[in-house]
C-alpha cells in the first residue's frame, strides 16, 4: 500500500511538471526553421557615405524594395517592400538625412528618416495626363528657406516640400502627345529645363523658374527624321538623342533658350555600321556610350556639337552615371568582361586617356554579365582618392568592389522565384561521413547535464546558447548525406534571371547555382523566360549510380507560339547535362506516370498547333508511350475565352512537324462559359503524388463513407464579368461566383454551386475528395472560406462484414470515368479574418497524418489551420458521438490562434508561394514560403507522435528512472520492516 501512494503521489508530480506547449523555447530558435531575407535586383543606388553615421548605400529593386544596406558586410539595416503595384520610379537622399522615393507610376512621393527607415510623410500627386515619371532632387534650390523636391507626374510638374511634403507650386504640361524625357536643373541658378519629344519629331524645351513654377520661356523645333529611344544628357544644356532609323546621332543644344540640331550619321564615325545603334542610359558630362548589336563605343562631345570615337570595343561593357568628385571634376566607372574576369576602370569626365583606377577582379561566370554599375569615392589616408564599386549581375546579386576585390556580396536572385521542386541527397556510405561528428563520453554526459539544467529552469544565459550551440552541432541537419527521417533535402529553386539555386533544407545555406546556358540571351533565343522545374530523373536503389536531374522548362520570349527550350541539371552538381532548342513552341507540359529503365520520367509536350510530343525522344519510351496510348487524357483551361477542353491523342503527326515522338490530338470535349454571364478566374486539381491513405471514412454512428478520390477531377471558379476588378467595384445584386467540380476525362459536371452576392479574388486548393476556396462576400462585407467534399455512393453498400470476408465488395473493382458516378457532396462556409496571397496543404510520406491548411496571409505570414475547422459536417450542438469523433462544434468564423502561425513573428515579404514536401517520418512535412524572402521550416500537424524530439532529454529520464527503482526499493524495505513489527506484537 505504501508503494502504491508513493508511486502515484511521484507520477503526479512528475507529470504536473509537464506543460505540452505549441510555441518554442529560446534555445530551440533556427533548430528546425530557418529564414532569409533578400530584396531582388537593384535598379537604383544612391551612397551616404559621411564622416558621422553609419556608412551606407540606399537601393531600390525591381521586387519594389526600399532598402538601406550597410557598406562595410551588405547586411541590411532596414527595408521596405512597396507592393506589387507600387512600382518605385526613383529613390535620392534629401538633406542627407531623408530617402525620397517616387512610386506608383509618379502618384506617390514619400520621404523616409534615414538612419530607422520610419516614413517621415507621404504625399499624393496628380495630374490631367499619363506621362513618364521623373524625380531631381536640386542642390542649393530653396523656397521661403525650404529644400524642395522636384517631381514630373502625369504632365505636370511639382515643386514638393522635404520637410512635410506639401506641394509649394505646379505647372501643367497639357501639350497631348508630349513625352518629358529629362528634368534639369541649371548649375548655380534657380532654372529648371523641361524636355522632350512630341509627335515623334519635335523637340520642345521649357524654361521654369523653380522658385515659383513661373513658364519663362518656350521653345520647339522639328526634326523630320523623328526620334528614338533614351537621350543621354551630356551637359545642363545638351542632350544626345538618336534618329528614328537608329542611323543618325542628334546633339541638340538649347543653350540660353535656343534650339540647335547637329546630326551626324554613324557610318562617318564608324567604317563599318552593324545596324541601328541604341544609347546606353548615362550622365557623364561630355561623354556617351551607344550600342550596336555586340560593339559598344564611347563618344566626346566637343564645341558645336562636334562627335569623337574616343573607345571602340566589343567586350561587354557597364557605365556608370557621373560621380562629382570635386569642384568641375567628375568621375565615372566602367566595367568590362574578359574571360573569367572583370575589368574596373574610373576616368574623369574630361580626360578619357588618364585612369584614376584600373583594376582586374576574377569574377565567377555562373554570375553572368554586369547590368549596373554605381560608384562612390572615399578619401584615403595618403589625402589621394579610393573608389568603391556597387555592381549589379546578370542573376540578380549584389556585389561591393574596392581595392582590387570583392568586398561582399548578396544573392538576391532568390527573392525573385519562379518555380520550386526538391531532389534526395546522395545516400550516405559506409565508413564515410561528410559532415562527421565525434563525442567523447564525458562531452555526451555534459551535454545532458546542460539539458536538465535547461529543463529545470536553471541553466544561465551562458548555459542556454551553449545548449543551442551544441544543438546545432550535433543535430547534422547540414550534412550534404540523407538521413533516416527524409529531413534533409535539396530545394531546387528557379530564378526570373535564369538561375537554379540548390538549398539545403537544414540551414538554408546555398549547396550550388547554375545560370543557365540556354536561359541566356542569344542570337536563337533573343528573350529568354523561364517557365517550370519539373523532375525528370529519379533513381531509386536499383540505380544509386545515377544522379538525379530535373528538366528546366523555357521559351525565347512571350508569345505562345514562340519556339521552347529544355534543360536538363544534375541536382548534385549543378551541372548542365544538356539543352535542347525546340522547333515547336511549349503551351503546356504533362508529366506523365511511368519511366523508363533509368528512371527518367516520360513528359508530353503540347504546342500552340495542338501537336503531342514525346521527351525523352528514345525508342525506349516510345514504347512504353504507345502501349498507354490509349490511357492518356488532359484539359487546358483557356481562361480569356471562357472555355476548357478535354484532349486525346488521335495519331502521329503529319506534314513538316512530322517524327516518330510528334502525334496528332483531337478535342474529347468543351465546357463554354457564357462571357456575358461568367468568366473564368481560377483553376485548381489535386496534386500528382498526393498519397491517400484509405478511401472510407469512419462517421460518428460507426456508419462509412467512402471518398471519391480521382485524379482527373478538376475545380474551377467562374464570377460576373463586372466583378472581375478590385472588392467592391460592383454591388452584391450585379456578382456572383460560381464554383465547379468537372471530371477532365469526360467534361461531366459533378457539382455546381453559386455564391450570390460573391467576388474573386479566389484562392483554392483541392487534397483526397475535398477542395477549399477563399474569397470575398460582398453581402457580409467579409472574406468567406467554403469547403466541398465528395463521396462515392456507389461503395456504399460495402458495409456488409460479410461481404467483405467472402469477397463479394465492389472495394477492388475498377472505376472507370466514363461510368455514371454516383456521387454526393457536403459543404459548408465560414468567415475568414484575412485575406490571402497562396495557400497550400500539408502531405505526408503515407497520408495518415492529419490534414493542415497552410494559409499565406495578406500580412506576408504563413497561417496553419487544422483541416477539422473547415469540415462540412460541423453542428452548433455535436452528439456526443461526434465529440468522440473529433468535430468541432459550429461557429461562424475560422478561429485564428496565434501561436499556429507556422513563420512565428517572422515575415515572409512580398510572399507569392507554399509548397510541403513530405519527409519520411509520417508525422511530419516539410513547408517552404518563398517571396522576397525565404522560410523553412518542419511541421506535425498531428504532434511528433513516431518519434522523440531532438530535445528529448535523455537523463532526466535515467534519473527517473533510477528514483523509480530507488523509491521501490526503500518502501520495500520499509514495508517488510512494518510486516515485521506487526507481527511481534
Amino acid at each position: 500500500m505504501a508503494i502504491r501512494s508513493f508511486l502515484i503521489l511521484f507520477l503526479l508530480f512528475f507529470l504536473s511538471s509537464l506543460h505540452p506547449i505549441l510555441s518554442l523555447y529560446e534555445d530551440q530558435v533556427g533548430l528546425m526553421d530557418w529564414h532569409e531575407q533578400y530584396i531582388g535586383k537593384v535598379k537604383q543606388a544612391v551612397f551616404h557615405t559621411h564622416k558621422t553615421g553609419r556608412k551606407r548605400v540606399v537601393v531600390s529593386t525591381e521586387e519594389n524594395v526600399i532598402a538601406s544596406l550597410d557598406l562595410r558586410h551588405g547586411e541590411i539595416f532596414w527595408r521596405h517592400v512597396l507592393g506589387p503595384t507600387d512600382v518605385i520610379d526613383g529613390i535620392d537622399v534629401a538633406l542627407g538625412k531623408y530617402v525620397i522615393t517616387l512610386s506608383s507610376g509618379g502618384s506617390v512621393l514619400r520621404a523616409w528618416n534615414l538612419p530607422d527607415g520610419q516614413m517621415v510623410w507621404e504625399s499624393t500627386l496628380q495630374g490631367p495626363k499619363h506621362s513618364k515619371s521623373l524625380l531631381l532632387v536640386p542642390t542649393n534650390l530653396k523656397i521661403e528657406k525650404d529644400n524642395v523636391v522636384l517631381v514630373f507626374s502625369y504632365g505636370r510638374l511639382n515643386a514638393v516640400s522635404c520637410t512635410d511634403g506639401e506641394v509649394l507650386w505646379k505647372k501643367d504640361f497639357e501639350a497631348e502627345s508630349l513625352e518629358v524625357q529629362q528634368v534639369i536643373q541649371c548649375p548655380s541658378s534657380d532654372l529648371v529645363y523641361i524636355v522632350g519629344f512630341a509627335a515623334s519629331s519635335q523637340f520642345e524645351m521649357y524654361q521654369i523658374d523653380a522658385s515659383n513654377g513661373e513658364l519663362l520661356k518656350h521653345e520647339s523645333a522639328a526634326f523630320s527624321g523623328g526620334f528614338l529611344g533614351e537621350v543621354s544628357l551630356v551637359s545642363s544644356e545638351t542632350i544626345v538623342a538618336l534618329d528614328s532609323t537608329g542611323s543618325i546621332l542628334l546633339t541638340i543644344s538649347f543653350r540660353n533658350g535656343k534650339i540647335s540640331f547637329q546630326q551626324i550619321p554613324i557610318s562617318n564615325l564608324v567604317e563599318d555600321s552593324l545596324g541601328p545603334a541604341v544609347i546606353i542610359p548615362s550622365s557623364v558630362t561630355g561623354i556617351f556610350a551607344i550600342k550596336m548589336n555586340a560593339i559598344t563605343m564611347f563618344i566626346r562631345v566637343m564645341g558645336e556639337g562636334k562627335l569623337e570615337v574616343v573607345e571602340k570595343t566589343n567586350h561587354e561593357t557597364s557605365v556608370s552615371d557621373a560621380l562629382p568628385i570635386s569642384e568641375g571634376q567628375q568621375a565615372f566607372a566602367l566595367i568590362q568582361h574578359a574571360g573569367s574576369e572583370i575589368h574596373l576602370t574610373v576616368k574623369l569626365a574630361h580626360d578619357w586617356d588618364g585612369n584614376l583606377l584600373k583594376e582586374s577582379i576574377k569574377m565567377d561566370q555562373q554570375r553572368g554579365l554586369v547590368h549596373r554599375v554605381f560608384i562612390n569615392n572615399y578619401i584615403r589616408t595618403d589625402r589621394s582618392y579610393g573608389f568603391r564599386v556597387l555592381i549589379v549581375m546578370e542573376d540578380h546579386s549584389l556585389l561591393l568592389l574596392q581595392q582590387g576585390a570583392i568586398v561582399w556580396s548578396r544573392e538576391d536572385g532568390l527573392a525573385s522565384i519562379i518555380d520550386v521542386t526538391t531532389s534526395e541527397l546522395p545516400v550516405e556510405k559506409d565508413g564515410v561521413s561528410v559532415a562527421k561528428v565525434e563525442h567523447n563520453l564525458f562531452e555526451w554526459l555534459k551535454g545532458h547535464m546542460l539539458k536538465l539544467k535547461g529543463t529545470l529552469m536553471l541553466a544561465s544565459p551562458e548555459d542556454i546558447a551553449a545548449i543551442q550551440s551544441m544543438r546545432l552541432k550535433g543535430s547534422e541537419k547540414s550534412k550534404m548525406t540523407r538521413d533516416h527521417n527524409g529531413f534533409r533535402k535539396l530545394l531546387i529553386a528557379l530564378t526570373k534571371a535564369g538561375k537554379l539555386f540548390a538549398l539545403h533544407t537544414g540551414d538554408g545555406h546555398i549547396v550550388w547555382s547554375h545560370l543557365l546556358q540556354s536561359l541566356h540571351k542569344s542570337e536563337a533565343c533573343q528573350h529568354p523566360i523561364g517557365l517550370n522545374l519539373y523532375q525528370w530523373q529519379v533513381p531509386h536503389h536499383h540505380a544509386m549510380d545515377e544522379n538525379p536531374s530535373v528538366l528546366v522548362v523555357s521559351k525565347c520570349g512571350p508569345s505562345s507560339d514562340i519556339s521552347g527550350v529544355l534543360s536538363f541539371v544534375d541536382t548534385y552538381t549543378g551541372k548542365e547535362l544538356g539543352s535542347l532548342t525546340l522547333v515547336h513552341s511549349i503551351v503546356q507540359v504533362i508529366p506523365l506516370p511511368y519511366t523508363d529503365s533509368t528512371e527518367q520520367r516520360l513528359h508530353l509536350l503540347i504546342d500552340a498547333d495542338k501537336h503531342a510530343h514525346l521527351y525523352p525522344k528514345t525508342p525506349e519510351a516510345i514504347d512504353i508511350f504507345q502501349h498507354e496510348f490509349s490511357n492518356i487524357y488532359w484539359y487546358s483551361v483557356e481562361d480569356d475565352n471562357g472555355i476548357i477542353k478535354g484532349h486525346v491523342l488521335k495519331s502521329k503527326c503529319t506534314g513538316e512537324v512530322a517524327d516518330e515522338f510528334c502525334f496528332d490530338t483531337r478535342e474529347l470535349w468543351s465546357i463554354v462559359f457564357p462571357s456575358e454571364s461568367e468568366m473564368i478566374i481560377a483553376s485548381v486539381t489535386r496534386k500528382s503524388n498526393e498519397v491517400v491513405h484509405t478511401q472510407s471514412k469512419v462517421i460518428a454512428d460507426q456508419d462509412v463513407m467512402y471518398k471519391y478520390i480521382s485524379r482527373n477531377l478538376l475545380f474551377v471558379a467562374t464570377v460576373a464579368p463586372k466583378a472581375s476588378g478590385k472588392i467592391g467595384c460592383v454591388t452584391p445584386e450585379e456578382s456572383w461566383l460560381v464554383v465547379y467540380l468537372i471530371d477532365t476525362v469526360t467534361g461531366r459536371i459533378l457539382h455546381r454551386v453559386t455564391h450570390h452576392g460573391s467576388q474573386g479574388p479566389v484562392h483554392a486548393v483541392f487534397s483526397e475528395n475535398w477542395v477549399v476556396y477563399h474569397y470575398f462576400n460582398l453581402r457580409a462585407h467579409r472574406y468567406e472560406m467554403s469547403v466541398i467534399e465528395i463521396y462515392d455512393q456507389s461503395r456504399a453498400d460495402n458495409k456488409d462484414v460479410w461481404k467483405l470476408v467472402l469477397g463479394k465488395h465492389n472495394l477492388t473493382s475498377p472505376i472507370s470515368s466514363y461510368s455514371q458516378p454516383e456521387v454526393i457532396t457536403k459543404s459548408q462556409s465560414y468567415f475568414f479574418t484575412h485575406s490571402l496571397k497562396a495557400i497550400a496543404v500539408t502531405s505526408t510520406a503515407k497520408g495518415i497524418t492529419s490534414k493542415q491548411l497552410l494559409i499565406g496571409t495578406v500580412g506576408d505570414q504563413v497561417l496553419a489551420l487544422d483541416k477539422r475547422f473547415l469540415d462540412p459536417r460541423r453542428s452548433v450542438n455535436p452528439t456526443q458521438a461526434e465529440k468522440e469523433e473529433g468535430i468541432i462544434p459550429l461557429t461562424d468564423s475560422l478561429p485564428i490562434i496565434p501561436q499556429s502561425y507556422v513563420t512565428h513573428s517572422l515575415k515572409v515579404e512580398g510572399l507569392r508561394g507554399v509548397i510541403t514536401v513530405p519527409a519520411k517520418l509520417e508525422s511530419t512535412t516539410l513547408v517552404f514560403a518563398y517571396g522576397v524572402d525565404l522560410f523553412f521550416t518542419q511541421l506535425a500537424p498531428s504532434r511528433t507522435y513516431d518519434s522523440l524530439t531532438e530535445d528529448f532529454s535523455y537523463a532526466l529520464l535515467l534519473i527517473t528512472i533510477v528514483a523509480l527503482v530507488a523509491a521501490i526499493f526503500v518502501t520495500w524495505i520499509l514495508s517488510e520492516k512494518k510486516e515485521l513489527q506487526e507481527k511481534w506484537r
